[in-house]
């Protein structure tokens, strides 16, 4: 078996001609797969695939094998076979291609050849040190005898036997453990599988209770509903007769009154129109909560609704309390429910009148596309902290002095939101004691044009 290096890449090139140098071929083989830091199992699978090519292709003529390290991004040992003719059929490769990483025939016309190619260890590093240790063990090449070989053929298999065995032993503790860890995840499972069994059983349990209360409830409301709607249409009867009747007396045409009867009239006419409202507004807020309240939206000339709103809402204040409207010219017409905006308008003001011994009340108007905000705001007692998370509850009064002169129903700013909520805005209310309220009110803005001539407006 003769050799030397013919290109860059090549390491080592060897001649095949006899069964010994099929032989050698697996020793430097092997040495070669050593030097470059293969493990055990690797170094016998590499040099007995180089055998079996060896072998497959002894008789061919001009038969050489290459060593090289060829350059690229992959990093390789190639063996490549090489010879000029001969009789034999084409090479078997796949006992090879088992053992190596690649194994490819190259039929030519003048020289064919078998490129069998194996992985690097990621730790080799290559460099001239590195080579010069591979092309070392490439050229200790013995002449091995039959017997020779068959022994380290022999030892390799023993070698390889063992290290099966100890494999083997591993694999075996290993799936014990696995068997152990698996009897414990089983375990673990079951009593998850219990105790998330009680849970769901609980849960079902509390479901059911919810169900039930959340049934209780809502015959609550719907009982609750019922009994506002009812009451609210049994009062408004003989409201309406007693104001009726009132006007009747107090009409120019009717019968002369003293004074004194007059007033009193007067008086039982301003709480009939009161007592009529308040019933309306129960009304409402029944239907709303019963989803009866329908809205109907038109166009509505904001200068007229806030005139009269404005006339009607001075008479209810002290002397000295002032009420300050939005000036004409910067209302426009806008699409909106016209009596549902009033009650919310009408509510606000109120409650700001009632609870203002002196100063101002002002609503204020602005338009910010898409939305129109009117802003309620005045110098009252205001609303304490403490109190401010409670008073949108139904019936639910602030208590202080005030309260005690004003009784009322506590209804006024829960029934302003829900209206509000139903016109599509929003309700927002800040207060500080002794400074005042501040309550803003958002609404969708759409302009619209009046489909007939405005009536005309009255002067606040």
């Amino acid at each position: 078996m003769s050799g030397g290096a013919t290109a860059p890449d090549v390491l080592a090139t060897y001649g095949l001609a006899t069964p010994r140098d099929v032989f050698a071929l697996r020793r430097i083989g092997q040495g070669a797969a050593e030097a470059l830091g293969m493990e055990r199992q690797d170094q016998v699978r590499f040099a007995t695939a180089l055998s079996e090519l060896g072998r497959d292709r002894l008789g061919c003529e001009g038969l050489t094998v290459d060593f090289a390290l060829p350059a690229g991004p992959e990093r390789v040992l190639a063996v490549v076979f090489a010879w000029t003719g001969g009789t034999k059929p084409d090479p078997d490769l796949e006992p090879a291609s088992r053992l190596l990483l690649r194994v490819r025939h190259e039929p030519g016309a003048g020289r064919e050849r078998i490129v069998a190619e194996h992985p690097l260890p990621a730790g080799w590093a290559d460099g001239p040190d590195a080579r010069r240790r591979v092309v070392e063990a490439l050229g200790r090449r013995a002449s091995p005898s039959l017997a020779d070989d068959q022994r380290a053929q022999t030892r390799d298999l023993i070698t390889a036997l063992e290290e099966t065995r100890a494999q083997r032993e591993e694999l075996r503790r290993l799936n014990e453990e696995l068997e152990e860890t698996n009897r414990g995840v089983l375990a673990l499972y079951t009593e998850l599988s219990r105790e998330l069994e009680e849970t769901n059983s609980g849960v079902v349990a509390l479901h059911a209770e919810l169900e039930e209360k959340s049934a209780r409830l809502r015959e609550t409301s719907e009982a609750k509903t019922r009994f506002w709607r009812n009451i609210s249409h049994e009062l408004r009867t003989p409201v309406n007769a007693v104001v009726a009747l009132t006007r009747l007396m107090l009409a120019p045409d009717s019968a002369p009154l003293t004074d004194e009867q007059r007033r009193q009239l007067s008086l039982i006419d301003a709480s009939g129109e009161s007592l009529l409202a308040l019933v309306g507004d129960l009304l409402d807020v029944a239907k709303a909560e019963a989803g009866q309240l329908e809205v109907s939206t038109g166009p509505t000339d904001l200068r007229v609704l806030l005139a009269q709103l404005g006339a009607v809402m001075r008479n209810t204040g002290t002397a000295d309390v002032v009420l300050l409207m939005p000036e004409p010219a910067d209302l426009p017409v806008a699409m909106a429910d016209e009596a549902l905006l009033t009650r919310v308008l009408r509510n606000l003001l109120s409650n700001a009148l009632k609870f203002t011994e002196k100063g101002e009340v002002r609503l204020e108007f602005r338009v910010d596309p898409p939305w129109m905000t009117f802003t309620v705001t005045d110098t009252g007692i205001g609303i304490p902290e403490d109190e401010l998370p409670r008073i949108f509850e139904d019936f639910y009064q602030v208590r202080g002095p005030l309260q005690r002169a004003h009784r009322g129903t506590g209804l006024g700013l829960p029934y302003a939101r829900t209206l509000t909520e139903l016109l599509g805005g929003t309700l927002r209310l800040s207060s500080t004691p002794g400074a005042g309220t501040r309550v803003e009110v958002e609404l969708p803005f759409t302009p619209a044009a009046l489909t007939s001539a405005p009536p005309p407006e009255s002067t606040p």
